[in-house]
């Protein structure tokens, strides 16, 4: 994960925000103090700047020698010593071009000599960074201790100085009025007052929400976002608290998030809570796969990042694939010779990775992602499970050369991201998978009887009852409906198979009349729907009734020149995709019918195109937060 503290961006002219910076301890032994010169005052004078950093080990001063032409931002504080005026004569003046916010108050500094150590005082200072809209404020600039006078506080945030002192646990902290005031309501209440004494926030939380009240930059991590949060609600600081909430939610890991999540429960953050429920809920299966995780959440937040999950608008995808099947293409014979067309004979072609999105409000498809060239697009299975994209098997390379995969890959819409998760047992190419309460099942292929059943918890595919005798499937289509697994077309024509997981046998199911080509088939409720196609009779579509077991005719539809197509479903509406068009299909309590007006099938695809659907997180729209 990557580290977004502030700390690590020294040197790149970056706001260095560190609590420590506010408070240097007393007694520091300084042994490498070194002594300024005439040369040093002399620079200071003609406007070159210098940087130094407190630290540890004393003072380190870097002369930069000419001044820099870059904008600044602050990455240090303006520090001065009281008994400067005692150690040089001669004056510092600040250009006008350095507009510092920041003031550094050093009591009591030793004049360091060549024999005993020097003390370094007690130091508190406010270091600030980005004006309100961006403009850099702030200058590293340090005058050594033998400088003559402090630097002239006119030329300081609005041409004044720091006109209020806070004190908490002891220690103080001088920044501006007007500046808090614009970003926290609690210290607008308060402007009458030049001293104010804060009670119920740290020293360090203090520190890291004045931090981010000038430079807008949020310093927290998961040992300190409590007491950052509390402490932006104490001090009437909402946007402290988002900042947190944004900052975390970068931070969070599979490995911290129920950390982070106890953590808000037990002190009753409910944004921390809903940001880390947010990261477990688009992180899912990695969760699901972690027991230390998933297994200690109770079922209601189970139920709860699931739901989350699946917020958003339910859109239409289609995947672009290579088109492996084809009955014209001459073969060898063998065993399955009398089986359609093996997809290894298929002559070489350019292979499509293409995912893509409909757009109502475009009316049409715009690119949402492309599938990694591990990816053996030619003779996949595709299917959704918990909003995330499936797709497993496929062949590698062209004909007798060609090599069935058993990869098997993930897509999230949430976070973007394509991974790789456990291979099949079996390689597998024209085969169908499908999901069915929270299990992937991958079902035949080119000559294969076996299935198998992935589960994403524990991360491993197991086998289940193989086809029944006689029930090779390739090119085949399949669906799920009240729990029950149903496979049909293809090599088993006119067959209609079901799968029960509780018994985990296969069953015949009553043969439908039509003797077509089947193109595909989807559940919608209780009812099947299987559509056939010809070229003397365009479209048929037949409805089996899964409870009562009878096929029924639907509707029909005439094309000049029907094309396959693939089919998914939105609501009650069924759409059958291919790349010439898109065809709508509404189901209704009565009546079932095909609407007239087709939709645009993507200009840009090439190969078959595979439909889906998937929620994508919705986008607020332009202008608006």
């Amino acid at each position: 994960m990557e580290n977004h503290s502030l700390d690590n961006q020294k040197g790149n002219g970056s706001y260095i925000s560190k609590a420590n910076q506010f408070n240097i301890s007393n007694d520091k032994v300084v042994t490498d103090l070194p002594l300024q010169t005439d040369s040093t005052l002399s620079r200071l004078n003609t406007g070159l700047d210098q940087n130094c950093t407190l630290g540890k080990n004393g003072i380190n001063e870097n002369h930069n020698g000419a001044r820099a032409k870059e904008s600044h931002r602050a990455d240090s504080s303006v520090c001065f010593s009281s008994q400067a005026k005692e150690e040089a004569d001669g004056s510092v003046s600040i250009s006008k071009e350095t507009s510092v916010i920041g003031q550094c108050q050093i009591k009591n500094i030793a004049t360091p000599s060549s024999e005993p150590p020097t003390t370094v005082p007690d130091t508190h200072c406010i270091t600030a960074g980005t004006k309100p809209g961006g403009e850099d404020l702030a200058r590293s600039f340090t005058p050594s201790p033998h400088a003559a006078d402090p630097p002239d506080y006119n030329s300081l945030y609005g041409h004044s100085e720091p006109d209020l002192v806070i004190e908490v646990g002891g220690q103080k902290i001088s920044a501006h009025k007007s500046v808090l005031a614009e970003k926290s309501d609690y210290f607008k209440a308060r402007l009458s007052r030049d001293i104010l004494k804060v009670k119920g926030v740290s020293y360090k939380t203090l520190s890291i929400l004045i931090d981010y009240v000038y430079t807008s930059q949020m310093n927290v991590c998961k040992d300190n976002v409590v007491d950052v949060i509390t402490g932006a609600k104490i001090l009437q600081i909402p946007c402290a608290v988002q900042a947190a909430m944004d900052s975390m939610s970068e931070q969070i890991t599979a490995g911290n998030c129920y950390e982070v999540l106890t953590i808000a429960k037990k002190q009753r953050l409910n944004e921390l809570k809903e940001t880390a429920y947010r990261f477990m809920s688009d992180n899912f299966l990695q969760i699901l796969k972690d027991p230390s995780v998933y297994g200690r959440l109770t079922g209601s937040e189970r139920d709860l990042i699931l739901k989350k999950r699946l917020e958003g608008k339910m859109t239409l995808m289609v995947a672009e694939i290579n088109d492996v099947f084809d009955r014209v293409a001459s073969r060898p014979p063998s065993r399955c010779s009398s089986r359609p067309q093996s997809p290894l004979s298929v002559s070489s072609f350019e292979e499509n990775h293409m995912i893509y999105c409909f757009s109502e409000t475009e009316n049409d498809w715009r690119p949402l992602t492309v599938m990694p060239e591990d990816i053996n697009t030619k003779g996949c299975g595709i299917c959704t499970m918990y909003n995330y994209l499936f797709v497993a098997g496929g062949i590698k390379g062209y004909g007798d050369k060609g090599k069935v995969s058993d990869k098997v890959f993930c897509y999230n819409p949430i976070t973007n991201r394509w991974t790789e998760v456990r291979p099949l047992n079996q390689a597998r190419a024209q085969l169908k998978l499908v999901s069915m309460d929270g299990y992937l099942y991958a079902i035949g292929g080119e000559c294969l009887f076996t299935v198998e059943k992935y589960d994403p918890r524990m991360d491993r595919w197991t086998t289940v009852a193989p086809l029944p005798k006689g029930a090779f499937a390739v090119a085949h289509e399949a669906t799920t409906c009240n729990g029950e697994l149903y496979v049909s077309g293809g090599s088993l024509f006119y067959r209609l198979l079901k799968y029960d997981p509780k018994r985990d046998e296969w069953q015949e199911c009553p043969y439908n009349n039509s003797r077509k080509k089947s193109t595909d088939m989807v559940a919608l409720k209780s009812f099947i729907y299987r559509f056939d196609v010809s070229r003397e009779q365009g479209i048929n579509v037949f409805k089996y009734n899964t409870i009562v077991k009878m096929w029924h005719d639907c509707a029909s539809q005439r094309l000049g020149s029907p094309l396959p197509f693939r089919c998914a479903v939105i609501g009650n509406c069924i759409y059958c995709v291919n790349k010439t068009q898109t065809l709508q299909f509404i189901v209704e309590e009565e009546n079932a019918y095909f609407v007239e007006e087709t939709l645009r099938a993507p200009l840009e695809a090439k190969g078959v195109l595979f439909p889906f659907v998937l929620t994508l997180p919705e986008k607020p729209e332009k202008g608006k937060p």
